[in-house]
Order: structure tokens, then C-alpha cells, then sequence
């Protein structure tokens, strides 16, 4: 049985608010077009990166202290992901003719849905290395200690803000804030979640170490964002899923993120020891079937929780008899 949220949702009553619907090759090509020009606007980053520091930094670079290496990557991240969710607000603005609070950024409720992301986002992907890590798939790698636990935690936490908020919010309005809801009221929903899942797994197809069940997990991911998306009828509680969750791969448990490894340091220094199917290998926990039965579990509990009505109930209204 399909659920009303996902056939009537106030994702796509914004959506329909605006004078006009982008049609699906053009979602496909502005988004393509979005994503390539915020990575050219973060190049004068690179270069003066490199041009102060003699390169591009590395992750664990000898010498380089995480709050210096968290300080760079976290500003590549928030000129680069920035500008993505600024060019996407200007086409909706300018194109669609509406504003930047109808991809579902509606401020009622939204520090309540985004902190419950948060939570979410954290004890999610902190069960893909509980499943792990029993069964002996996950152990302690040996590191510099500037770079892990008390030592590094200014460089964690300057990944996580404004680094990796700005960039899983980036992601999350051009894919489920602006794609979704614009192919679902236009054509059909499932439209909307199948392209813009598709989508966001292809824009991490030139990533590192990508192998087929890691593509896979990718488009998964887009599934349940946009099924958290729909059923929230927000982005707010995606957005802050999205970000946590990067986050705890790379700077908390210190493995590696969608194939790459980050820099500002780590709060635990983990590795994958277990077959690269279960563990993901070098493409990290997202590329494992660890996490594609944890993403499945989490659709299906999205998909069958029960619904609660919490609107507010309007009184019957009283019948008057009419007087003979």
C-alpha cells in the first residue's frame, strides 16, 4: 500500500508554487551544470592553498597540525558546496519563480527536525561500525597522535562546522529540496525519486576506489533521503542526516569517506580489516553491504511506521434545529 505522504505531500504544494516546472532533461542538465561551476568557483581556494602552504595538503601529512589541514578542506568544502546551493537558489528564484524556503527550508520546526537529523544521522551510521566491529571487521589503526583523539579535536570540530554542515545541506537541496519535489509534481513521484537518486549516485561516480555495490549504496542513500525528505514533508532533518553522517565516517571514526580520505584529524583512529564486500575497503562503510542492509531497514521503517495525525482536530459543528 502506497502512503498518502508519498502521493500528497507539501513538498510538492511548494513546488507548484512557483510560476513554472523545470522538465526533466532540463533538471538533468541544470544539475550537471550546478554541480560542474561550484567546483570551478572553489578554485581560487585550491590555488591559494597552494600558494600558501606549497600544495595541496594531505590528510595525514607529517607536520601539519589537523586545525591547520581542517581550516583548508573545511573552506574548500564550504565555497564549493555554497556556491552549488546558491546557484540552485537562483535558478529556482529566477526560473521557477520562487523562493528559497519552497525546497522544504520552511524555519517552523526546522532547529527541532534538524537536531533530530543530527541524532538520527549519528546513531545510523554509528550501527554500520557496531555491526562491524564484533565480528573483528573493524580494529584501532596505529597513527600520529596529533592527528587523533583530544589532540585533533579542533580540526574535527571545524570539519563539521561550517565544512560538512554546508556540504551535506549542499547536496540535499539540489537533489531532494529542488530535483524531487519539481519531477514528482510534474510527472509522477516516483519520477522524482528514482531520477534524483540516480543523479546523486552518478555525481559521486568519478569518487576513488568506487566499486558496483558502492554506486549501488549510493543510489540507496538517495532512495531513503528522499523518502526521509517526503515523510518529514522537510529538508531540514535530511540536511542534518547527510552532514552528520559524513562527518562520523571521516573525522569521528577517522575511515574514509566515499573513497576519500579528510583531513582535521580524527576523534578514533578505525580501518576496515573484513572482506571489501561486508566492509566497503577503501571506498569506506558505503560501499559495504553492511550498509546497504542498514539502509534497507531504515526505507522500510520510514516507508510502514505509522502515520500520526498531529494536526489540530476542528470541532464538529453544532446543528441548530430550526425553530417551526
Amino acid at each position: 500500500m502506497i502512503p498518502e505522504w508519498f502521493t500528497h505531500n507539501r513538498l510538492y504544494d511548494l513546488a507548484r508554487s512557483g510560476r513554472r516546472l523545470t522538465p526533466w532533461w532540463g533538471v538533468i542538465i541544470i544539475g550537471i551544470l550546478i554541480a560542474l561551476l561550484s567546483q570551478v568557483l572553489s578554485l581560487p581556494v585550491i590555488i591559494a592553498e597552494v600558494l600558501l602552504t606549497g600544495g595541496v595538503l594531505e590528510a595525514d601529512k607529517v607536520g601539519v597540525s589537523p586545525v591547520v589541514s581542517g581550516v583548508w578542506l573545511s573552506l574548500l568544502l564550504t565555497v564549493s558546496f555554497g556556491a552549488l546551493i546558491l546557484l540552485t537558489w537562483l535558478w529556482i528564484r529566477f526560473y521557477e519563480g520562487r523562493g528559497i524556503t519552497s525546497i522544504g527550508l520552511d524555519p517552523q520546526r526546522g532547529l527541532f527536525l534538524y537536531g533530530r537529523g543530527m541524532l538520527i544521522g549519528l546513531t545510523t551510521f554509528s550501527t554500520i561500525v557496531g555491526i562491524l566491529a564484533p565480528f573483528g571487521f573493524i580494529a584501532v589503526e596505529v597513527g600520529d597522535p596529533a592527528h587523533v583523539g583530544m589532540a585533533a579535536l579542533g580540526g574535527v570540530l571545524l570539519m563539521l562546522i561550517p565544512g560538512w554542515l554546508i556540504q551535506g545541506a549542499a547536496e540535499e537541496v539540489l537533489t531532494r529540496g529542488w530535483m524531487l519535489p519539481t519531477l514528482a509534481v510534474r510527472y509522477r513521484p516516483w519520477v522524482g525519486v528514482l531520477i534524483s537518486s540516480l543523479f546523486f549516485a552518478v555525481m559521486h561516480g568519478l569518487n576513488p576506489n568506487l566499486s558496483f555495490l558502492a554506486l549501488l549504496n549510493l543510489f540507496l542513500y538517495g532512495m531513503f533521503a528522499a523518502l526521509y525528505a517526503l515523510r518529514e514533508e522537510s529538508l531540514w532533518g535530511i540536511c542534518a542526516f547527510h552532514s552528520i553522517w559524513n562527518w562520523a565516517q571521516g573525522n569521528l571514526f577517522g575511515l574514509a569517506v566515499s573513497g576519500q580520505t579528510v583531513s582535521g584529524g580524527m576523534l578514533f583512529n578505525l580501518m576496515e580489516t573484513g572482506p571489501d564486500w561486508l566492509t566497503g575497503g577503501a571506498f569506506g562503510p558505503e560501499g559495504g553491504l553492511a550498509t546497504t542492509i542498514v539502509l534497507v531497514i531504515n526505507m522500510a521503517i520510514i516507508w510502514w511506521w505509522p502515520t500520526v495525525d498531529t494536526r489540530p482536530r476542528v470541532p464538529e459543528p453544532i446543528s441548530v434545529k430550526r425553530q417551526g
